[in-house]
């Protein structure tokens, strides 16, 4: 089974957020990791450096984004992260001599300010701020950290190595030296029935899949069609009509063409259950 898989990038990495923790050290032997030691869910296998740029590049990080990797294992995400982009970035690590032995790569690398570490299970510590996640665990830790980033701001991007969520399609697909590595990008909440000044569509919604009704006052309906949702951007046609525009909680306002030689109009929607 490939059961042996490293960390990852947001930051959701297998190989450091699931290792047991190891007995002190003791003797002043600086620790030093070996493939294919036992961790708490895995064992620890380390991810290519240039996966990791990769992955980073699929997320497309700024400087001004916040990255957590779960299960950060030596610190190579994190550190490369903070080095090569110029952002900040946390990693959660289960082992506490990986905690450490990051620390001193970061602080040998130079970016010990904008590279941090804490031991903690990912399953209990809160990344919520976090606008990229990068990970490397195992389908079924995937799968039970879904609902959590689900839940996290829409646009927040999450990159896997090797490992997908099931039925969540990724965004984006990209691979090196032979390793595979998946994009997703957190959809906003948008299943439900809004209410517009010509009326009000109720959307059915799979993750970043959505369809819908359109009924007008008169009781007429129309299927939508063309629909994209991206993070928190949405478009959809009704009849000729095209909407673009921008979800934000219970609201969703944008630009709308009622045929596409036609001057854009602004248009708004409010969820209304």
């Amino acid at each position: 089974m490939r059961s042996f898989v490293r960390h990852a990038f947001v930051t959701l990495s297998l190989t450091a957020a699931f290792l047991s923790p190891v007995h002190a050290q003791t003797t002043n032997t600086e620790f030093k990791p070996q493939v294919g030691q036992a961790g708490k869910d895995v064992i620890w296998v380390p991810t290519p450096k240039s996966l990791v740029e990769k992955m980073l590049k699929m997320a497309d990080v700024k400087p001004s984004d916040v990255l957590f990797d779960l299960g950060s294992g030596d610190g190579i995400t994190v550190i490369t992260a903070a080095k090569q982009f110029g952002l900040r970035a946390t990693g959660i690590e289960y082992n506490p001599n990986m905690v450490e032995l990051s620390k001193r790569n970061a602080q040998k690398e130079g970016v010990a300010e904008k590279a941090q570490f804490i031991r903690g299970d990912i399953f209990a510590t809160d990344f919520s701020q976090a606008t990229v996640l990068t990970m490397y665990l195992l389908p079924y830790l995937n799968i039970k950290l879904r609902p959590t980033i689900l839940n996290m701001k829409p646009g927040t991007r999450v990159v896997s190595h090797a490992f997908t969520m099931e039925d969540w399609t990724p965004d984006q697909t990209d691979s090196t030296e032979g390793r595979t590595a998946y994009m997703w990008i957190v959809p906003a909440k948008v299943e439900g029935n809004w209410k517009m000044d010509s009326g009000s569509v109720e959307f059915k919604q799979k993750f970043q899949d959505i369809d819908g009704t359109f009924r007008n006052g008169d009781g007429m309906s129309w299927r939508i069609t063309n629909t994209h949702l991206r993070g928190d951007q949405i478009g959809f046609t009704i009849g000729t009509a095209a909407y673009t525009g921008r979800v934000s909680g219970p609201v969703m306002q944008g630009m709308m063409r009622p045929r596409p030689d036609a001057p854009p109009t602004s248009w708004s929607a409010t969820l209304v259950k």
